[in-house]
């Protein structure tokens, strides 16, 4: 085995490891504690209060925040004007974690509300500029009646 793939199977990394760019990381670790639950692990700082890496933990999942380094091109969705996409924390209640991200002051992107693929579902933007989607599995639903719900959103027919 190679080291990455050694690296890949240990207990502590998994495959994909997301790295979030924020202004103020430590800011970031402590709203995300408060908002969703994390629980904040390692930190390395370096010179002029920022950090380089604060490990966050979510469920089974680690997610790495790094402050924004402007010279070195590591900028933030909010420096940026926005972000490409989401990522979805799965939980047993979206209702209460909703609740909590909005009440630690999340703005709501897509309500949340039972969606045609069988979950409650919505997404909301964090003060640092990340989407965050909250799903919570209600039912399992056929492939058939997905693609017919999702073309007939979109205007058409399944083809």
């Amino acid at each position: 085995m190679n080291q990455q793939t050694n690296r890949a199977s240990s207990p502590t990394t998994h495959t994909i490891t997301p790295h979030l760019v924020v202004g103020g990381a430590a800011h970031a670790a402590d709203w995300y504690q408060q908002a969703f639950g994390a629980q904040v692990g390692a930190r390395i700082p370096v010179p002029g209060g920022k950090f380089i890496q604060i490990e966050l933990r979510l469920g089974d999942a680690r997610v790495m925040l790094a402050d924004e380094f402007p010279d070195l091109g590591v900028l933030s969705p909010l420096t940026l004007g926005g972000t490409y996409g989401a990522l979805d924390i799965a939980t047993e209640d979206a209702d209460a974690l909703w609740d909590r991200a909005v009440a630690a002051g999340a703005r709501v992107y897509q309500p949340l509300q039972d969606m045609f693929w069988g979950d409650r579902h919505g997404q909301l933007i964090d003060p640092f500029g990340h989407r965050w989607g909250i799903s919570q599995h209600l039912r399992d639903v056929p492939p058939e009646e997905v693609t017919r719900a999702a073309a007939a959103m979109f205007g058409g027919e399944a083809g």
